[in-house]
């Protein structure tokens, strides 16, 4: 699954409530304060962009474009983006909300801009394929357990906030001794039997599709856990997975 995302952050990073799809998300930047005025927060005017205009394109096709002055804004008023030791992105969101992330587009956005701070402090090319591994990883479970559902905005939104998830995933790897390297095999093709039981569990209270339909839908459900099955290669992968799904669904 490598649906396409686009936030466009014209004004200090609004977008729209729409639902989003698999394969595509639409984009319709909200209003705001025309004047955004630096609150100088924290002395962090070092990561000020010298550009007129910072276009940044994330993995799977993430964009985000805002102007100068917005970008510098929220450096201004969001100092936690760059602590030492960064929280995770839910605790970080539940304390420094401001009233151009107070939506759930806003906590969207929050997400998305909390996790390219952090992707340069872990490592951009360091991490890269750690990094889209994640992110492959969170957003199948998010599309298996979406479909469970035949949809809904909270999947939608997960689907943006995956990438402060990620990140946080990456900045957990980037600082921890991974000492534990035995063979995982047994224990994934527990996770992953547990998956195709869930699959199986939910087919039979499903009545929105019968017959050639559901057969169908099974398949294409079984393809996401086939997709994990390949993602998942070592301990750090099967835990951070596991995590992820018992935390958020």
């Amino acid at each position: 699954m490598k649906p396409a995302l686009c936030l466009v952050l014209i004004t200090l990073l609004s977008c729209n409530n729409q639902p989003r799809s698999a394969t595509q998300v639409p984009v319709s930047p909200d209003t705001v304060n025309d004047t955004i005025v630096h609150t100088n927060k924290g002395n962090n005017s070092k990561y000020y962009s010298t550009q007129n205009t910072v276009l940044i394109v994330a993995e799977t096709d993430d964009t985000m474009i805002f102007s100068k002055q917005e970008y510098d804004a929220v450096i201004d008023k969001h100092p936690e983006f760059f602590e030492e030791f960064p929280n995770d992105p839910d605790a970080l969101y539940s304390n420094n909300k401001d009233v151009n992330f107070n939506s759930e587009q806003g906590q969207d956005n929050y997400y998305a801009v909390y996790a390219y701070f952090l992707k340069q402090k872990n490592g951009v090319e360091k991490y890269a394929a750690q990094r889209k591994k994640l992110i492959d990883i969170f957003r199948n479970i998010n599309h298996l357990f979406g479909m469970f559902q035949y949809g809904g905005t909270y999947f939608g939104h997960q689907h943006t906030r995956i990438l402060g998830y990620a990140e946080y995933s990456v900045h957990i790897l980037a600082i921890a001794r991974i000492e534990k390297t035995y063979n995982i095999s047994k224990q994934k093709e527990l996770y992953i039997r547990s998956l195709r039981q869930l699959i199986d569990d939910e087919s039979k209270i499903d009545f929105e599709s019968m017959g050639k339909e559901k057969i169908e839908r099974t398949k294409e459900l079984n393809k996401i856990v086939d997709e994990l099955d390949k993602l998942i290669t070592d301990i750090f992968f099967l835990r951070q997975a596991q995590e992820f799904q018992y935390e958020y669904y």
